[in-house]
């Protein structure tokens, strides 16, 4: 429901006793003996210290539940017990815990076939869902009390559930809320009742403010007024300024805003740190923002921050106080049971499930750790084993290339012989010396690899991908030659290295790097050519 003002009304309220002296209660719970009697005065006396000394009342709580299990009617009174207990935690805002209670209550009424009380905690849980927006569930339990009250000559309860509908469906669904508001004002015309009329007035002028409806809105808050001087709550007027001041800022009348919420404030004194005050600081604070009084939008910020804060603080007090009374309360209902079953079985039974789980967790992190050892262990061999692969093929590949350089010296020299007989048949007139020639060429020629330069361009390329790419795409000008000493010169070999390979004399190699170095201006600059070369291997992954 956001931010939505979610007014509910309780119509049913449960044990919720006088204010007498609480010693004087304390000394009759210890004077009498009837069980159900002493589960009515432990429920009196734990109402009474709930906002005074909330670990006494919770103590109170408990022996009422001990006391209703001593009685004849035991699940009845057990009922009873639940259902003060979830109003003590509700008034502390504990919800999760109030609703364990009611529905603990709930099952046993339904169990017996109660229906005026499963009506009523129905009412209860409604409500408690409705404070934790759990809209589904409180619109379920809240049209199982009015299929109830309809049934019933109650007017003034169904007029309460049906605007408690409404307010329900006020964040879900506008058309729904303004059907339960109309209905429960035409029940309360008839009952002349002024506080449930201005509570349904005030509530349709919300809803059809919400709607963007100006003109209902401005009847229903002008029939909410008409009857504000009429004897009504100081929360209730609170209530009608409030709304009627939100409904002011939607609409920008920044005057009418900060008019009724001070008034609201005033009659809101009773609680000057709750939601509702905390609410129209804020109101106030905007107001006076965008009016540009930023004196007072300081002051009003300050109180909505000081609200906001204290309840912020309050919220975590209780969560705190909440888990500290949970964990007594297990501690003391075990200590009972121990006590009350008077027997060390259970300590031997305890004791050994707790030496067997402790053995069993020893032996699971022994396995635990001997698995990690062994998965290690097995990573270092796989590491191992992978070096080991990487250097073999290293090695194969070194292999590779060295036997394609040999061949590309055999195939060079083979061509130079070739170059060398065809000018010497061209030299000599004799035909059978030039026969002789050409048998020898074409047993050469037959022998020759033409395509030995492309195999050590494809060995190559296999372990060193797409480096010809690169350097082709980069310097298109460089010859077969240059491309295959560029090749030699990215595997890291020296110039007496590459000499031996090619057959070619170390001067040659000097030269030709010369040029090299030339064509990839790098004659002023003080970089070696493999190294330079090498600097692919980042464009090439």
């Amino acid at each position: 429901m956001g931010r939505l003002l979610c007014i509910f009304f309780i119509f049913t309220t449960f044990y919720i006793y006088p204010q007498p002296s609480t010693k004087e209660w304390i000394d009759s719970l210890n004077t009498i003996d009837n069980h159900e009697k002493k589960v009515d005065l432990a429920l009196k006396i734990a109402s009474q210290l709930q906002d005074s000394d909330w670990d006494r009342a919770i103590k109170y709580v408990e022996l009422a539940e001990t006391e209703a299990k001593k009685t004849d009617k035991a699940d009845l009174a057990l009922a009873k017990v639940y259902l003060s207990a979830g109003g003590i935690y509700s008034s502390k805002d504990v919800l999760d815990i109030t609703l364990q209670y009611y529905l603990k209550a709930y099952e046993i009424y339904k169990s017996n076939n109660i229906q005026d009380e499963i009506v009523q905690v129905e009412n209860n849980l409604a409500i408690t869902y409705g404070k934790t927006n759990n809209q589904e569930k409180a619109l379920k339990y809240f049209l199982n009390v009015y299929r109830y009250q309809k049934s019933k000559n109650q007017p003034e309860k169904l007029v309460k559930i049906l605007n408690n509908i409404g307010t329900a469906y006020l964040g879900k669904s506008l058309d729904s809320s303004l059907h339960y508001y109309h209905k429960a004002d035409a029940i309360a015309k008839k009952l002349k009742n002024n506080t449930l009329t201005v509570y349904v007035y005030t509530n349709l002028a919300r809803a059809y403010s919400l709607k963007r409806d100006k003109k209902n809105a401005d009847l229903y808050f002008e029939k909410a007024f008409l009857l504000i001087d009429a004897p009504i709550d100081d929360s209730l007027k609170a209530f009608v300024f409030e709304s009627f001041s939100e409904y002011n800022l939607q609409e920008k009348k920044l005057d009418k805003v900060i008019l009724n919420a001070k008034k609201s404030l005033e009659y809101s004194q009773g609680n000057p740190f709750g939601f509702s005050s905390m609410r129209l600081n804020k109101m106030l604070y905007e107001a006076y923002l965008k009016m540009g009084d930023y004196k007072n939008a300081v002051f009003y910020f300050q109180q909505f921050n000081k609200i906001s804060d204290s309840i912020n603080i309050e919220q975590k007090a209780v969560n705190l106080e909440r888990i500290k009374l949970e964990q007594d309360y297990k501690v003391r209902s075990q200590i009972r049971t121990l006590v009350e079953e008077k027997t060390r079985f259970k300590y031997y039974v305890v004791g050994l499930i707790l030496v067997i789980g402790i053995l069993t967790l020893i032996l699971l992190l022994i396995r635990y750790r001997n698995r990690n050892i062994t998965n290690q262990l097995e990573k270092e061999k796989l590491k191992a084993k992978q070096q080991e692969l990487n250097q073999s093929l290293e090695a194969k590949n070194m292999v590779l290339v060295g036997k394609a350089m040999a061949e590309i010296h055999r195939t060079d020299n083979i061509n130079e012989i070739l170059t060398d007989l065809k000018k010497i048949k061209l030299k000599t007139a004799n035909k059978e010396l030039q026969q002789a020639i050409d048998i020898v060429l074409k047993r050469l020629e037959k022998d020759l690899n033409a395509d030995i330069w492309k195999e050590f361009e494809i060995s190559f390329e296999q372990v060193h991908k797409s480096f010809f790419d690169k350097l082709t795409i980069d310097y298109p000008t460089l010859t077969p030659k240059e491309r295959r000493l560029c090749a030699l010169l990215y595997l890291d070999l020296t110039t007496k290295e590459i000499s031996q390979i090619t057959g070619q004399s170390f001067k040659s190699i000097e030269n030709a790097r010369t040029r090299l170095r030339k064509k990839f201006d790098l004659t002023n600059e003080k970089v070696n050519l493999s190294t330079y070369l090498n600097s692919f291997k980042g464009d090439l992954l």
